[in-house]
């Protein structure tokens, strides 16, 4: 299959990346790293007005109406930024839930209000460690109310509404919608401080019902997100290479430029390798996605995998070829690891995702 985007996405693309190298420096992405700020709310505010928010939800829910291929050139400038902003939370779980498993009320309540910024969203999901199980899930619902805790809820501290998988009166796992504004909450450290996470406890929190699919809903709502997290990681992983390459031709060592000797030769090579496996299985993604396909899930395994593995990789290089200065606070290639480790863990591990492909195909492989 040949795949590729339009010249107004490429040129979406463009326009959006040079905004973010101008109003996303690393001195943004710092002062949430410096617990100075949540989220850069002002950068926040800006890419609502822009319609980045609202890319995939449609026009007569407020949104833009640009369809998942723009949403997913967006993700791939946002991982490149390292942005601090809760765009995943909210636009590619919290929206993509509501849009998907919502009810028409529903949608009217809530997508135009995530679309324009007013509302930040976020998925409740995981309790305490551990990889997305229907099995692990203990809180519940009884008469439209919840009751238990969700930790770590990424931007928990600081979304308005969170999509909340639950157990209902019969003890199944399915997705709910409640507003926080009476929720407690506790912020939680985490190796990334430009991505909030916070644990959530119920106390008999009022409750929605979002669709009736169980945990073949939830599970639809995460392959979603998984190519949509994989672009993310496809642009953090590109800004690796690039940081990574400009010093190695920079850097001088007897008399030469780093980037001459082999073995930092090799590193690049492998990087560009896992980098672009990465990127062709994303763009499979993307097309899955904007098709609503029935390999969508296949594609969203291999995307999520292979996106994981490229930016650990791109992230761990790159330190690796600064040498030692790359450890330190001073330079930016820590702020990549942070959210490498991050996004690869937010919803499910890498070896969660690979027994899910392999699950996948022996089922293709049977039928």
């Amino acid at each position: 299959m040949n795949f590729d985007f339009s010249d107004d996405l490429k040129q979406l693309r463009d326009q959006s990346r040079r905004f973010l190298f101008e109003r996303c420096n690393s001195g943004v992405v710092r002062r949430s790293l410096d617990a100075q700020e949540s989220y850069a709310a002002d950068l926040w505010h800006e890419i609502a007005e822009m319609g980045w928010i609202g890319a995939a939800i449609p026009e007569e829910f407020g949104g833009a109406g640009l369809g998942y291929e723009g949403l997913c050139v967006l993700a791939e400038e946002i991982g490149r930024a390292v942005a601090p902003i809760p765009f995943g939370s909210t636009a590619y779980l919290a929206a993509e839930a509501i849009l998907t498993a919502g009810s028409d009320a529903q949608r009217q309540e809530y997508l135009p209000k995530l679309a324009d910024g007013s509302l930040i969203g976020c998925l409740a999901l995981s309790e305490g460690n551990g990889n997305p199980d229907p099995t692990q899930i203990h809180a519940r619902v009884v008469g439209g109310r919840l009751t238990g805790a969700k930790w770590p809820v990424a931007d928990g501290g600081i979304a308005g509404i969170a999509v909340v998988v639950a157990c209902d009166e019969h003890r199944q796992p399915s997705l709910f919608v409640t507003d926080l504004a009476s929720v407690r909450r506790r912020d939680l450290r985490t190796l990334d401080p430009t991505r909030n996470h916070a644990r959530l406890d119920f106390d008999g929190a009022p409750i929605q019902r979002l669709g009736s699919g169980g945990w073949g809903a939830i599970q639809r709502v995460l392959d979603r997100a998984a190519i949509l997290f994989a672009f993310e990681q496809v642009g953090g992983a590109d800004a690796c290479l690039q940081m990574a390459r400009e010093y190695a031709q920079e850097r001088f060592a007897f008399g030469r430029p780093i980037g001459s000797f082999q073995a930092i030769k090799h590193k690049l090579a492998d990087i560009y390798v896992a980098l672009e496996l990465a990127r062709s299985n994303a763009y499979y993604g993307a097309w899955a996605l904007e098709a609503d396909a029935t390999d969508l899930p296949l594609a969203a395994a291999t995307a999520r995998v292979s996106a994981i593995e490229a930016f650990h990789l791109a992230s761990k290089e790159n330190i690796q070829i600064h040498g030692g200065i790359g450890f330190t606070w001073a330079v930016d290639c820590h702020l990549f690891y942070r959210r490498s480790k991050q996004l690869g863990l937010g919803i499910g591990s890498a070896p969660f995702w690979k027994n899910r492909l392999v699950d996948l195909l022996e089922t293709r492989n049977a039928a």
